[in-house]
């Protein structure tokens, strides 16, 4: 049987305190969990799930949607004191998450940094900084649009747009996705994750219009959290 828990993690920005929400996926006794957070979530993403009752022993499998300091800050620190545990993405992420090519999302960075007002020059340095800080690991496994994975029990979708090799995961036992930043929960509604770092706005609005018209009754949104199909509006 396979089920789904919610690891609401908190971060500061601008003197405020967001969240982000990365998944667990239980499938039986062994444990994936769905993107990392930001360095240094580590012992966060522990606490959390030994606090809902799964031995951390029993993770089996980081699935990462896509490279994002919020995605996979924490990865190395994982890979490092779990090394039996096995790192999934997709191939165009795989490059990016073991260092043998730039980040989509350091290139942009880059490029931003040249053409950015004076008054935002500090904040596009430290972006780039925090980009170029993350350590690498390998991926040992590449999932591609439609691979049934975990026991068959979910299945990758591509959702690119964000960025090139987003992917989002597909449990029809549950009737759920689990969107990563393909779509994100912004007053009941499912949108695009911050369109200013969107890498292809086109194409991430047809990844946000396939999610929305899938058969399934909740999402799973890294920003945002889970919403109910029932209750988001159609604006």
């Amino acid at each position: 049987m396979i089920k789904i828990e919610e690891l609401a993690l908190p971060y500061h920005y601008n003197n405020e305190t967001h969240f982000i929400y990365p998944t667990l996926i239980i499938d039986n006794n062994d444990l994936t969990l769905v993107d990392t957070g930001y360095p240094q979530f580590l012992p966060m993403i522990e606490q959390r799930i030994i606090a809902l009752g799964y031995k951390m022993n029993d993770l089996k499998n980081i699935i990462i949607t896509h490279y994002d300091d919020d995605h996979i800050g924490s990865l190395f620190d994982f890979k490092v004191k779990y090394p039996h545990l096995k790192i999934m993405a997709s191939a165009i992420e795989k490059d990016a998450i073991e260092g043998t090519t730039k980040s989509e999302r350091l290139l942009q960075a880059e490029k931003m940094l040249e053409v950015l007002p004076d008054t935002q020059k500090e904040f596009g340095q430290a972006f780039i900084k925090q980009l170029t800080c993350l350590k690498h690991v390998q991926v040992d496994t590449i999932v591609s649009n439609g691979d049934c994975i975990l026991s068959n029990e979910c299945v990758v979708i591509s959702t690119p747009g964000h960025t090139s090799g987003h992917i989002s995961l597909h449990i029809p036992a549950l009737k759920t996705v689990i969107t990563g930043d393909a779509a994100i929960v912004e007053h009941n509604e499912l949108k695009i994750a911050n369109p200013h770092f969107c890498l292809d706005i086109e194409t991430a609005q047809q990844s946000l219009h396939s999610i929305k018209h899938m058969d399934v009754e909740r999402y799973y949104c890294y920003h945002g959290g889970k919403i109910e199909r029932a209750i988001i509006t159609n604006k």
